[in-house]
């Protein structure tokens, strides 16, 4: 293996770049060439393609987001727009590539595997919602944000004496909701992976407003509910002022933290190590704390379910 490229895809997450620079100088450190591949599959068929050297990833390990873009490519869907993205790796020599992204670029990079070309693939998505690893690149960091805006939101909550619903990302996952949750104290956390009934909500809500509470706050994750259409069940059924608020793409942006910056930069690391090695088609992850490689198709076709015993916890904590 002479040269790899490098790409991110669907969408961004904060740790994106350290992964990214973590790729760029560990393989300059093995003396392999780098081709960084902007927005993703679409510019892999576009030829969208620079080369790239120490300096190409300099001071990019702090920002948030992905130096090399992201888009979502319909075109590589078809059999004639994986083919163009084959051409191209022929054309610039790439021996190799690394795909940044969530299931849907995994999938991409599976079937560029079978197409020939050695793949392998870093989870990058704040949503935590890949199988076979512990953690996403980003997640921490959209937890943290989430934290932090809530604790901001409380504050009003408190001094205005009312009901908080916080809509925060996951369509398909509530991990976000679920750690924030926890993290915040919230009286009642929606997720899509868990049924809930309104009816036991607003009791729990009472029941805190019998014992003097003044305020409160239910975090949904956007696939359990939208927020203001919930907000409007708690105010027919209490006649209580409810407030709405959906933080929608402020959860993606922003400085990644110091646990993502450094599970990013491992994991870039050994995505080199696992090409240099002649693996193809496998996934990145991390178990007890430590590096793993599982075969994309075994990730992608593995279920992927949230910890239901903080869940249960969160129930109990908020009585």
């Amino acid at each position: 293996m002479h040269k790899i490229g490098v790409l991110t895809s669907g969408g961004d997450a904060p740790g994106m770049n350290a992964a990214i620079r973590a790729v760029v100088r560990k393989a300059i450190f093995h003396g392999l060439q780098v081709a960084g591949i902007k927005r993703g599959f679409q510019g892999l068929i576009q030829g969208d393609i620079i080369d790239m050297d120490l300096g190409s990833v300099g001071d990019i390990i702090h920002r948030g987001g992905t130096m090399l873009f992201t888009a979502r490519s319909d075109e590589f869907r078809t059999e004639q727009g994986r083919e163009k993205a084959f051409q191209q790796v022929q054309e610039h020599g790439i021996d190799g590539l690394i795909v940044i992204g969530g299931d849907g670029s995994f999938r991409g990079a599976k079937l560029l595997s079978d197409m020939g070309v050695p793949t392998i693939g870093i989870p990058g998505t704040i949503d935590n919602d890949i199988p076979c690893t512990e953690f996403t690149i980003g997640f921490d960091t959209a937890i943290n944000t989430v934290i932090d805006l809530v604790d901001k939101i409380r504050d009003t909550a408190t001094s205005h004496e009312r009901t908080y619903v916080i809509e925060v990302m996951g369509r398909n996952a509530g991990d976000i909701a679920l750690v924030a949750g926890v993290s915040v104290g919230a009286e009642s956390i929606l997720i899509p992976e868990e049924k809930y009934d309104m009816i036991k909500v607003v009791e729990k809500l009472k029941r805190g407003a019998a014992r003097g509470k003044k305020h409160s706050i239910i975090l949904v994750a956007e696939g359990a509910g939208k927020g203001f259409a919930i907000g409007e069940v708690i105010r027919e059924l209490t006649g209580w002022e409810t407030r709405v608020t959906v933080l929608g793409h402020i959860q993606r942006g922003g400085s990644p933290s110091a646990f993502d910056r450094m599970l990013a930069s491992k994991m870039g690391a050994y995505a080199v190590d696992l090409l240099k090695a002649g693996e193809r088609a496998k996934m990145v992850g991390t178990m007890g704390g430590q590096l793993q490689a599982t075969d994309i198709t075994e990730a992608l076709a593995t279920p992927r379910k949230p910890d239901l015993t903080l869940y249960h916890l969160a129930d109990a904590l908020s009585i």
